[in-house]
């Protein structure tokens, strides 16, 4: 036996041995199996997490990055469909036949403005790159990718039936694939979805998010000089302040659970030159699509009397909209069964020293990584959501979805920042995305397995949504605005 084969075959024992001692019964021969390919999958985890990290590629630009897991999947035995739903960067890979038919949920974009060095202090990447990946979707991308692998591998030695299916997911951040692929029939056919997220906590998904919709308002108007003639002009930079003055008159009259907010990405050219051209971006937010529909029409109604008020005229462009998430609750508490399983991830004393750096210099308490699994508490169903929107719900308005967090950045430092882009480089995180792994994996297993965990997620799913089909919050035949 070779020496990296013995490594990893007493790493199995002493693991397996703890699993039995903490849980207090024998680990079922399948589930040995899972963890045991994904132990051996470990390096190429922390490869593929570190390889991400160094593109942090933004939203529909992820060309790098989904040429290296399609060329991982490839090899494995994938088949692989390339160009999703009019995405460069969308693929889903595929191994199998036949029900049931099992997704993985894979990320892999970053975000734009917050690169930084592998350090627990503000410091530019060495490569220059600004953008990094402030909400670990490298991390996202690689477990998700060899939780793919370990199945497939699983599959076949245990002779499993079914259909698994690798869905890589573009553009989280912008909150446009899944959306598109929802769209398009993709998630079509699945009898249920598995995804995580990176997190400063570990704990399963009972957590709720909100329905959004993302549009532009553009305004059109007539340029001339700004003191000279100012009267042959009309200012489509008016129009803009005009509706957002409205807008913030508005959000007086809206529900506590909304959230409205905007930029301004073209105000014009010069303070001498009225403004023909000006464009404002919105995001609006509720609890259910409903809401949002009905502050999203009002906006609209704004956004007609700024352009009569200016004498200018508009057009609106719905980017992408979202639901809220369609929690289920029996795959929630298979998660949080095979989560305790696995244990959350272990951190060295260097590595805590690490993360109480990175929480002093963002000035939060110095806890360091959390090492612990939040338990799911009893009212899980009235808690409020976190505040934050995510295409995963497209999905999860299709089949059965359910997610998990694992602990990969420090607690409470701010996410979307250089703080978690800092963290997301190191290997305390990627200790986060084996765990992750493993879970999916044994997740997994169980729904390829258990036919009565499959009908009791269908049960309620149907529950949940009334038994109506998915209908998109995208107009009909729009395609993706893709980077220019």
């Amino acid at each position: 036996m070779k020496i990296n084969q013995l490594k990893i075959a007493l790493l199995l024992i002493i693991f397996f041995i703890n699993q039995s001692l903490c849980t207090g019964q024998k680990l079922p021969k399948l589930k040995q199996a899972g963890l045991e390919e994904v132990e051996n999958l470990s390096p190429q985890i922390n490869e593929l997490c570190q390889t991400l990290w160094d593109y942090s590629e933004t939203a529909l630009l992820e060309t790098k990055s989904t040429q290296l897991l399609i060329e991982v999947l490839e090899k494995e035995g994938f088949s692989i469909e390339k160009n999703v739903a009019g995405m460069p960067t969308a693929f889903v890979a595929t191994f199998g036949s036949g029900a049931p038919v099992i997704g993985i949920l894979a990320e892999y974009d970053a975000l734009p403005g917050v690169g930084n060095d592998k350090v627990p202090f503000r410091k530019a990447r060495e490569d220059g790159l600004k953008s990094g990946q402030g909400c670990g979707h490298n991390l996202f991308g690689s477990a998700c990718v060899n939780a793919a692998i370990a199945l497939k591998r699983t599959m076949i030695k245990q002779k499993i039936q079914g259909t698994l299916k690798l869905f890589g997911t573009p553009a989280e951040e912008t909150v446009v694939g899944k959306v598109y692929m929802a769209r398009d029939g993709v998630f079509d056919g699945l009898d249920a979805v598995l995804e995580w997220h990176p997190s400063d906590e570990t704990k399963a998904g009972y957590g709720k998010s909100l329905a959004m919709n993302n549009f532009q308002v553009e305004f059109f108007g007539q340029a001339a000089h700004g003191a000279a003639d100012p009267w042959n002009g009309r200012s489509a930079l008016d129009a803009v302040e005009l509706m957002n003055y409205g807008v913030n008159l508005m959000r007086e009259h809206i529900y506590p659970t909304t959230r409205i907010h905007y930029v301004i990405p073209n105000g014009g050219e010069a303070p001498n030159v009225v403004p023909e051209y000006a464009k404002v971006w919105y995001f609006v937010r509720d609890t259910s699509r409903a809401n949002v529909e009905n502050f999203y029409d009002r906006i609209l109604k704004i956004a007609e009397g700024a352009a009569m008020g200016t004498a200018t005229t508009y057009k609106t462009t719905l980017i992408t909209g979202v639901h809220e998430y369609n929690l289920n609750e029996p795959l929630i508490f298979a998660v949080d069964k095979n989560l305790k399983l696995v244990g959350p991830p272990e951190f060295t004393e260097e590595e805590q020293k690490w993360a109480k750096e990175l929480q002093r210099n963002t000035e939060k308490k110095e806890k360091g990584f959390l090492t612990d699994i939040k338990n799911i508490p009893a009212d899980w169903k009235n808690k409020l959501p976190d505040g934050g929107s995510t295409d995963v719900a497209e999905v999860s308005f299709i089949t059965p979805t359910v997610g998990f967090r694992v602990a990969t950045a420090p607690y409470d430092v701010p996410w979307h920042s250089w703080a978690t882009s800092a963290s997301h480089g190191t290997k305390a995180a990627f200790k986060g995305a084996v765990v992750a792994t493993k879970v999916l994996t044994l997740t997994a297993l169980d729904l390829f397995t258990d036919e009565s965990l499959r009908t009791e997620a269908k049960n309620y799913f149907i529950k949940s949504t009334e038994g109506k089909p998915y209908n998109s919050p995208l107009p009909e035949g729009q395609k993706v605005m893709l980077p220019q």
